[in-house]
Parts: C-alpha cells; sequence; structure tokens
C-alpha cells in the first residue's frame, strides 16, 4: 500500500503535468508582483512626458531604480496603528483587498498550455466577476476599522462606486458570451475565457496551405477578434475597470484634496503598500481580460502554428513563450491606457460618476444585449450566414460607438452647467448692475 502510494506520488511529481503546473504558479505569481513595480515606473516616466516634466532619473540607469528603492523605503518604515482603531480589521483589510486580485488571475491563459488549472474552468467569466467583487469588501474594512471619518467616507463612497459600476462590467461582457452562442451555431456558447479567445479564430486566411502564410495567420486572424464586433461594449468594459480600479478620473474613495487620502489615511508602510500594489494588480487584471475577450488573448504570429499537436517541444517551447509576449504587450499597451486617462482627465464630482453608471453605461449596455439579438433574429430569418451578421453588427456597433461620445460630451457640458449656475448666476448680476448707468443726483452726492 505504501509502496503504491509512493509511486504514484512521485509518478505525479515528476510528471509533464506537474512540471506544466509549477512553471504557470512560478510564471503567475511572479508577473503578479513584478507587474506593479514595472507599471508604477512606467506611471512616473509615461506622466511626466506626458505632462512635460522630468520625472524619476536620479536612482541607478535612467532612473529605472526609483521604484525599487521606494518600495525597500516603504518595507522599512514603521506600522503605525491609531490608538482607537479596530485593530483585527484594520490588520486584515488589506490581505482581503490584494488576495482577490491574484486569484483572478488563475482563469487567464498566459499561452496555449502556460496558465493555472482554473484556466480550464467551464464558468471562466463567472469566476472573475466575483472575484472583482470581493476586494470592495477589503476597502470597506478599512475605511470602517479606522475610527476616522475621512476614512469612513472614502470607504463608503467606494461601496457605492465599486457596486454601481459592477452591473454595467458584467452587461457589458454579455454581449461577448452572445457573439460565441451566434458563433457555435447550435445556441450553446462559452463563459470559459479559453474558449472565448478560440472564438476569436477564424479558419479563412489569405494564402491557406502555404507554409509560410500558416506560420503568420494560424490562430492570429486579426478581422475575428470581438473588438471589431463589439468596440461600444470594449469602451464601456474598459471605463468600468477605471471605476472599479478607483483609478482618475473616478477616484473619489481617495479624493486627496477633500479626504486626505481617503480610506488609506491611517495605513503607512507595507499595508499601504499592499493596498497600493492592489490597485496596480486591478489594473493588470481589467486590461488581461479586455485583452483575452476583445484582442485576441495570446494570438500573434506563429503560436498556432508552432503550438500545434505534432510539433517538437522545443518549437511548442517557443510558441508558447511568443504567446506569453503578445499577451503581455497587449496588456501592457491597455495599462499605458490607464496612465494616460489618469494624465488628461480631471476627477468627476460624485453624481457625475453615479449619473454616469445609473443613467448612461447601465441603459447603454441594455440596449446593446437587445439591438444584437434583433439584429441577429431579423438576419437569421433571411438566412444570412453568421459572417453578414457579424459585419452588420459591427458597423452598427460602431454608430453607436461614436454617438457615445457625443452623448458623454453633451452630457459632461450639461452637468458642469448645472453644477456651476448658483455661483454664476451672483457674477452675472454683480456685473450687469456695474454696467448700470449712475444717476446724476447719486453722482453729485458722491463728489460731495
Amino acid at each position: 500500500m505504501t509502496d503504491t502510494i509512493g509511486s504514484q506520488l512521485s509518478n505525479t511529481l515528476f510528471s509533464w503535468a506537474f512540471l506544466q503546473f509549477i512553471i504557470a504558479f512560478i510564471s503567475f505569481f511572479g508577473f503578479v508582483l513584478t507587474s506593479g513595480l514595472i507599471l508604477i515606473l512606467a506611471e512616473r516616466k509615461i506622466m511626466g512626458w506626458m505632462q512635460d516634466r522630468i520625472g524619476p532619473i536620479h536612482t541607478g540607469p535612467w532612473g529605472l531604480l526609483q521604484t525599487l528603492v521606494d518600495g525597500v523605503k516603504l518595507l522599512m518604515k514603521e506600522d503605525i496603528h491609531a490608538a482607537l482603531t479596530d485593530k483585527a480589521l484594520f490588520l486584515l483589510a488589506p490581505s482581503v483587498f490584494l488576495a482577490p486580485v491574484i486569484a483572478a488571475f488563475a482563469v487567464i491563459p498566459f499561452s496555449p498550455y502556460i496558465g493555472l488549472p482554473g484556466t480550464a474552468l467551464a464558468t471562466g467569466i463567472v469566476y472573475y466577476v466575483a472575484m472583482s467583487s470581493i476586494d470592495v469588501v477589503g476597502v470597506v474594512m478599512a475605511g470602517w476599522s479606522s475610527h476616522n471619518k475621512n476614512s469612513l467616507i472614502g470607504g463608503l463612497r467606494s461601496a457605492a462606486q465599486m457596486i454601481s459600476y459592477e452591473l454595467p462590467l458584467v452587461l457589458a461582457l454579455v454581449g461577448v458570451v452572445m457573439l460565441t452562442s451566434i458563433l457555435a451555431n447550435s445556441g450553446i456558447g462559452t463563459i470559459s475565457i479559453k474558449g472565448i479567445i478560440d472564438y476569436q479564430s477564424s479558419s479563412y486566411w489569405p494564402g491557406k496551405d502555404i507554409p509560410f502564410w500558416n506560420f503568420i495567420f494560424q490562430g492570429f486572424t486579426p478581422w475575428a477578434w470581438f473588438f471589431l464586433v463589439q468596440p461600444l461594449m470594449l469602451l464601456i468594459y474598459y471605463t468600468c475597470g477605471l471605476a472599479e480600479t478607483n483609478r482618475a478620473p473616478f477616484d473619489l474613495p481617495e479624493a486627496e484634496s477633500e479626504l486626505v487620502a481617503g480610506y488609506l489615511t491611517e495605513y503607512s508602510g507595507f499595508r499601504w503598500v499592499v493596498f497600493y500594489l492592489g490597485e496596480y494588480g486591478n489594473m493588470t487584471i481589467v486590461s488581461a481580460i479586455a485583452t483575452t475577450l476583445f484582442l485576441g488573448g495570446w494570438a500573434g504570429p506563429g503560436v498556432a502554428f508552432l503550438t500545434a499537436p505534432g510539433m517538437a517541444f522545443g518549437w511548442q517551447l517557443l510558441g508558447n513563450l511568443l504567446g506569453i509576449g503578445y499577451f503581455v504587450i497587449k496588456v501592457y499597451l491597455l495599462c499605458f491606457v490607464f496612465i494616460w486617462v489618469r494624465s488628461t482627465l480631471p476627477r468627476l464630482r460624485a453624481d457625475q460618476l453615479m449619473q454616469f453608471a445609473w443613467l448612461i453605461l447601465i441603459p447603454v449596455t441594455l440596449g446593446n444585449i437587445l439591438l444584437t439579438a434583433l439584429v441577429y433574429l431579423i438576419l437569421n430569418s433571411f438566412g444570412l450566414p453568421n459572417l453578414v451578421f457579424l459585419i452588420i453588427l459591427g458597423v452598427v456597433n460602431f454608430i453607436m460607438f461614436g454617438g457615445f461620445i457625443w452623448v458623454i460630451s453633451r452630457a459632461t457640458l450639461a452637468t458642469n452647467s448645472h453644477a456651476q449656475a448658483p455661483a454664476i448666476r451672483p457674477q452675472r448680476r454683480a456685473a450687469d448692475a456695474a454696467q448700470l448707468p449712475v444717476r446724476a443726483g447719486v453722482a453729485n452726492s458722491s463728489k460731495k
């Protein structure tokens, strides 16, 4: 019995599946830990470039070691606890905030064969949405346990904001699931993230059966990516991701101009670092989901060709490394947009933030679901192929994309005018009074 268990354990430890798991775990864990440091440095460099500032230049060549030095300094700082905090919740909140961020990576494949066991989960989108909903608990715990009114207001703001934007975020992903149901020709799509990546690969490309073009286009067909069919849903998902991560212009929970630092006010040292890394981890996970659902995931020239069954181990390894490279490049390009938005847009007011979620985003996402179903039913009744449906839906969605931007600009102007009206009216009355002609009697009496 003991020999049997020992042999089974030995076979498991030295199996290809276990080696694949170890490589994937180290890759994912290292990516989560290092991504925050890379993005912090990139943000400081890019914002310095965008705002005509120098940025970090002194520590290391071109300032590349500045973030590392800052991290070491923060780890050496004293961990201060205010006297009246709820100590248990105060100490636990950073872990509750960061754990779901790391757990969400379990369902994201980096390449065709490098992924944690969760990448095969058939309910990958549901799992991701569940994980993204838990970090709000850590924020509320941090705000309430700090025994500080600014921290409490920041935590409550975050709870209202993250719950509100969770709804349009989920509805934006429904459009993607509907596309997989239609492409499956059986009415049964998939909510598996790996399955959605497979649906974004077309079996038709120019020069098929020619080795060179097979190497380029096998598994890499950008004209089949869901971004071209649902561009508005990508924009809305990404906008909701900005709000979920409390990034500008949705950074009201930690508005330093009015709340000192919001729910982070009483935190210092390592625990503050955990919250800070969690924000950049959320940036990475939002960009990774957008990459897999709308931009083909790891798809790129050579990946599917080199990882096809029957290829030698060395070629398959090279194909997986290429897939990781393509995936990481797409993720960091979307993270660049996070930084670009922060450098460009001012912070929204609280009323604008809530109106944007409930009066604009939710109706638009619900309308997209109805429109997608309506277009498919009409075209299917005429017996037209799915390709015609995808082209027509893409054109309609791009038109909606332009209309959405126009509506947002008009709504922003209207809300700004409404908010500024109480201050503008007295100024106008004062200006009008100054322009009135002065009566002769009043002028003569003033001269006396």
